[in-house]
């Protein structure tokens, strides 16, 4: 047994990009595509992604350089995520929602020779070039162009090269795409939202990136020729690895330049869609449209991000869709730890299977292994669902670390082989683990460590709250208490004043978990993935000093 090794047979590297050649196979004649009035084919898709990856090597590109994308969920975007893997380069899909300085630096920092760029968002990138230090090479510009936009750049769009529609146009369709090296090769480069530190480069390799799209087929049971609607972006952490997904199960893709829950709940029901991806704020938002209407057929939610409100999964649930929740990170390429269903549990009321739903859950079958542990000794909480402690990570889809930061990359990926979250969570007796904070979020009242997480569900519970964040607001008694900042829903007709909403969490909550300060606002600030800016609330609380004000 010893003297049997791997050799060229069992040892080709693993890679999501070979889905696309056995889409083009198994559902050639089936859609691939829908965009406005176009649709394309499986077969469509794999010629135009091998067309792109040709051109992209023609214009001098080389394996391992970055090539970057800034447009919403349309074509080019989806064909971005085979095409440039497939020409040897690193995908770096970037915001398409940050500002010019911040997309400066990671165009900079990433050294990018190439960038994609939608028609509505030149003026961003051009802005963003702008701002590179002197003397700096400055990428090449492909504009993406679609019926709305103009034929082609202004005269006086500098380092234009051509549109995107050109590099199908000129691409080879018998290109034979440039194969991994090896599993550990870089297949995509993605920038964390830095909600709570800078942007940080998250390398992955097509090993990694093989396993979590695999490992999230499985754990979602997502069957073949799904019909998949684009409300997540595939900017953010690569759409959890669906695009790559869509293409092992054949599913039809349904593209949005911009949704909102009419175009949502239009979609669903002019295409038969079947399944959907986006953070709870997307649940908060279809589930809360005055005009929603129950669904004629289930539609499958995978939501993950942060932990959905009870009261927020009731409502989502009422109308038809079934939520799956997760929870991954931009360092995972996907999601890592699923809420795995029990049949047992559709028998429990309504709000106890909500409750039991608002839990991350235990770890995929692609994840090695998970736990929940105390920081400073390595050693496992107890499993009682109230000790605080850090949840830890060990598997093959866990990045290869972070670009040019070797400190970065060391302090999260320790040498006792887990890699660090910072998400502190309890384990619960079954085995199943709930987030309750990023470790900056853990509000101290009284020496009494209390979960913000917990405090918002019950804010959510509300009938008027449409959102809900509580941060910690310094206090020199108790050391901080809980400041809530909410932001009420459209449609109420008798706005609660602060002393209203605290009496309400009276009822759901222990004394020390009340708010002590309820901010009411028109909106929650945001970051550009959607999730709330608790450090900017953290600013605003401490700002509210010890004075009574309760409205900005």
């Amino acid at each position: 047994m010893d003297q049997l090794k791997p050799g060229p047979a069992n040892s080709a590297p693993l890679t999501p990009l070979g889905f696309l050649e056995r889409a083009a196979t198994v559902y050639g004649d089936c859609p691939s595509v829908v965009y406005n009035n176009a649709t394309y084919t499986w077969s469509d898709t794999h010629v135009r992604c091998l067309r792109v990856a040709s051109s992209i090597v023609s214009l001098g590109i080389k394996r391992g350089q970055v090539v970057s994308v800034v447009a919403p969920n349309i074509p080019a975007m989806y064909e971005a995520h085979f095409a440039v893997p497939m020409a040897g380069a690193v995908l770096n899909t970037i915001n398409l929602r940050l500002d010019a300085r911040t997309v400066s630096i990671l165009l900079h920092h990433s050294e990018s020779k190439l960038i994609l760029v939608d028609y509505q968002s030149t003026s961003l990138v051009l802005e963003a070039l702008s701002l590179f230090p002197p003397n700096s090479q400055r990428p090449l510009l492909v504009v993406i162009t679609d019926d709305a936009s103009p034929s082609i750049p202004p005269s006086n769009f500098p380092d234009f090269y051509c549109t995107y529609e050109s590099l199908v146009q000129k691409g080879d369709p018998g290109f034979k795409w440039v194969r991994p090296k090896s599993d550990f090769d870089p297949l995509i480069l993605n920038y964390t939202s830095g909600t709570t530190s800078s942007p940080k480069g998250v390398v992955h390799c097509h090993r990694g990136i093989f396993i979590i799209t695999v490992d999230s087929l499985i754990e979602w049971s997502v069957p073949k020729e799904p019909v998949y609607l684009w409300t997540l972006p595939m900017f953010h952490a690569n759409g959890w690895s669906y695009p790559w997904g869509m293409a092992a199960v054949g599913g039809t893709n349904i593209c949005l330049r911009k949704f909102d829950a009419p175009a949502v709940y239009s979609a669903i029901r002019q295409h038969n869609v079947t399944h959907l991806c986006g953070a709870p704020v997307v649940l908060n938002m279809i589930s809360n449209f005055p005009m929603g209407e129950p669904l004629k057929n289930p539609v499958e939610i995978l939501t993950a991000g942060a932990p959905p409100p009870a009261a927020v999964l009731l409502r989502t649930e009422a109308l038809g869709f079934k939520v799956s929740h997760g929870y991954g990170l931009t360092e995972t390429g996907g999601l890592v730890v699923s809420c795995t269903w029990k049949n047992k549990w559709n028998r429990l009321p309504a709000t106890e299977r909500a409750r039991l739903k608002a839990r991350q859950g235990v770890r995929t079958l692609g994840m090695a292994e998970i736990d929940v542990i105390e920081p400073e000794t390595g050693v496992s909480v107890k499993r009682d669902g109230s000790t605080l402690g850090e949840l830890v990570l060990r598997g093959g889809c866990i990045m290869l670390g972070y670009l040019k930061d070797p400190e970065g990359t060391s302090k999260s990926m320790r040498e006792n082989g887990w890699f660090y979250t910072g998400d502190v969570a309890v384990m619960h007796p079954d085995g199943y683990l709930e987030i309750k904070d990023r470790s900056k979020d853990v509000i101290i009242s009284g020496g009494e460590n209390l979960s913000s997480v917990e405090v918002e569900s019950a804010l959510y519970m509300h009938p008027a709250v449409n959102e809900a964040a509580v941060v910690a607001r310094p206090d020199e008694f108790w050391g901080e208490t809980p400041c809530a900042f909410v932001s009420l829903k459209a449609d109420v007709k008798q706005r609660p004043a602060e002393k209203d909403v605290i009496e309400f969490c009276r009822g759901k909550l222990p004394k020390y978990m009340v708010p002590k300060t309820v901010v009411f606002r028109q909106e929650l600030p945001k970051t550009s993935t959607g999730k709330i800016q608790k450090f900017v609330l953290r600013e605003m609380a401490k700002a509210l000093g010890g004075s009574k004000v309760s409205r900005l």
